[in-house]
Order: structure tokens, then sequence, then C-alpha cells
């Protein structure tokens, strides 16, 4: 490996734990956001509506227990890069907006259409919502990827050194 590209794998942003803890923050959001919204205040539809309504409730608590597992996770990894003095706040939104691209796109795609596990609404003419709702998840997801590629043409700016401090007790 020469010199060159060793320097580009360690200023690469998708190789920071910023990147990663912020990743599962942004999916979890948008599993939030979507639970919230879209299962709770709406009640348009549930995780798994092949069913009855309470595998339904079930499925949705499924979701949000994975949600805070993802949004936890995430968080550890963030302070864990903040204690290695790795944190890189523009690997960490460029992180964020992948994950939030990425959960919407999945769940458009995969959990609408190909496994069928539920639809946006019942009884109304779906096309709009999926071309919405696709749309929404494909700019999340570009403007991520977006910043990603930016940032790993620019690099990772120089850690600042850290004035150690003494513990508290």
């Amino acid at each position: 490996m020469t010199d060159r590209t060793t320097e580009r794998m360690h200023r690469s942003a998708v190789r920071n734990r910023s990147f990663w803890g912020a990743f599962l923050i942004g999916m979890a959001v948008m599993a939030a956001i979507d639970e919230i919204v879209f299962h709770q205040i709406l009640a348009w539809h549930h995780f798994y509506d092949n069913s009855t309504p309470d595998v339904a409730l079930l499925s949705d608590g499924l979701l949000h227990a994975a949600e805070l597992f993802a949004l936890v996770a995430g968080f550890f990894l963030l302070l864990d890069a903040r204690r290695r003095h790795t944190f890189w706040t523009g690997a960490a939104w460029s992180g964020f907006f992948v994950g939030l691209g990425l959960f919407q796109l999945w769940d458009g795609i995969v959990d609408h259409k190909l496994l069928s596990l539920h639809q946006i609404r019942y009884r109304v003419d779906i096309v709009p919502y999926d071309i919405a709702w696709n749309a929404a998840a494909i700019i999340l997801l570009a403007i991520g990827i977006g910043m990603t590629v930016m940032l790993s043409r620019r690099g990772r700016p120089l850690p600042t050194a850290v004035p150690s401090q003494p513990d508290a007790v």
C-alpha cells in the first residue's frame, strides 16, 4: 500500500466512529419519526399490518425497542470517539443524514414493496405517498453521501491538542 492510499484511508469519514455513531442515531431518529407520526398520531399503519391488532401493536413495540437500542449504541460510539479525541463533526453529520435516508429508503422499498409488511396508507391512491416517501429518502441519502464524499476529498482536520485535566472525583 502506498503512502497516498494509507493517507486516504485515515482521512475517510466512513472510517471514523463519529460517522457510524451518528449513522445509528440517524436511523433511530427516522424510525422514531415514522413510529410517532405515522403509527401513533396519524394511525396510518403499524410496522406489521398483516395480522391481528395485537400483533400489529407488538410489532410497533419491537420497532421502538430496536430504535432505542440503535440510539443508545450510536451515542456510545460518539462518546467513545470523543474520549479517544477522534470525534469529527463533519463525519457525524454525514453519517446522520445517511442513516436518516437509508432507513427511509429501506422502509419505502423493502418494508412497503418487497416484504409488504405495511403500506403508508390504506384505502387511498398510494402512488403519491410512495413517490413522496421515497423521494424524501433519496434526498436525505444524497445529502449524506454528498457530505461523505466532500469530507473524504477534503480530509479530516488535524486534532487539536486537548489539555490534560485531572479526573473528577
